[in-house]
């Protein structure tokens, strides 16, 4: 006899990963917004002083960390959630926020990991279509909040459609959420906006208890392969809610050392985004002789939609065929469109060369 599950199983999906992590060195990872930049080496240093304590717990409560990002981001150490990448701080609040009969609002195609949430807690998902600009329709998810709401997500940038919007109409948006609403603005790419100073939305977590800014070290830091992700909040009872429901000790040692340090290089930091612009820059003007219609990215990846008669699984074979990974819209809620990162400089001109010649 088989064993058996609890029936949300069936509803949860699987998270659409990239393939290519057992390839070599030679292929063109494209496909999973990671920073082709390694990390410092001041922030290797720190992570393998930790590693050499190993045989003791992490910090349960990351106290050096979210001191870091207090003194970093000019708000209370209590106000800050850290977790094993954002994604659990998400999956968490799914936990602590949701159940059947409540409701959670998000915009698609969006960050694959937010249907994960309404199934695995048994709540309604409402998803909201991005605009023919690709971008957050704002006003159809206000319209779209009920009394069952419980939360609402915002990505800014989306992923995968690599949009933002302006700090003044996220502000207009927060200010119509219901005060008795959760609501997450998933900034994990902020920091390769150009549209506004990033540290913007700070100002809002003050007026709006409801409000979390999430944040991770996996982009721009360079340090996705240790995980470690961050929610700034506007209280300290959305922090409290969040451990209450995830097991203990949930950065490891290499992760909380790597990310202290990580914030002592803001200079590199700025340095690194200045690299994705003009990465930015190379590859829409590449796409854009082709003939692509390419979303107006403020992300460290693009995305796009392919010509009609251009056959998406087609691309996608012909690129991986010839050492380039990169995502097939299908996966990612739009068939006939690709989302590609930025890698070094003779990736990007690789993954523009073969699109050419495979058009």
């Amino acid at each position: 006899m088989a064993i058996e599950f609890n029936t949300r199983i069936r509803d949860i999906p699987s998270y659409p990963a990239a393939d290519g992590y057992a390839l070599g060195e030679h292929v063109a990872l494209l496909a999973s917004n990671e920073s082709p930049e390694v990390p410092l080496p001041d922030v290797v240093a720190a992570a393998q002083r930790a590693v050499a304590g190993a045989n003791r717990y992490p910090d349960p409560s990351s106290s050096l960390l979210r001191s870091s990002l207090s003194d970093r981001y000019g708000m209370p150490g209590s106000r800050i959630a850290v977790g094993n990448g954002s994604c659990e701080i998400l999956l968490a609040a799914g936990q602590a926020l949701l159940e059947p009969g409540a409701e959670l609002v998000y915009a698609w195609p969006s960050f694959s990991i937010y249907p994960q949430l309404s199934a695995a807690s048994g709540a309604r998902a409402i998803t909201v279509p991005v605009n023919d600009r690709h971008e957050h329709d704002l006003e159809a998810m206000v319209q779209e909040i009920t009394a069952a709401t419980r939360l609402v997500i915002v990505c800014n940038p989306n992923n995968p459609t690599s949009t933002a919007l302006p700090f003044e109409e996220i502000k207009a948006f927060v200010e119509r959420v219901p005060s008795h609403i959760a609501l997450i603005l998933d900034e994990a790419y902020c920091e390769y906006s150009t549209l506004d100073d990033p540290d913007a939305t700070l100002d809002l977590l003050d007026d709006h208890p409801n409000l979390v800014l999430l944040r991770t070290f996996s982009k721009v830091y360079g340090l996705a392969g240790l995980r470690v992700g961050f929610g700034l909040c506007g209280s300290e009872e959305f922090v409290a809610a969040v451990n209450q429901v995830r097991q203990p000790f949930f950065v490891n040692v290499a992760a909380q050392a790597a990310a202290v340090e990580a914030l002592r290089h803001q200079d590199a930091v700025a340095e690194r985004v200045e690299r994705a612009v003009v990465a930015r820059i190379h590859i829409e003007e590449g796409l854009a002789r082709l003939g692509m219609q390419v979303a107006d990215s403020q992300a460290n990846f693009v995305w796009f939609d392919l010509p009609e008669d251009v056959e998406e699984a087609a691309i996608v074979r012909g690129l991986r065929e010839r050492d380039i990974i990169v995502r097939a819209g299908t996966a990612l809620g739009r068939t006939g469109a690709l989302r590609v990162s930025f890698g070094p400089p003779s990736h990007d001109q690789r993954f523009l060369d073969v699109l050419e010649e495979l058009l």
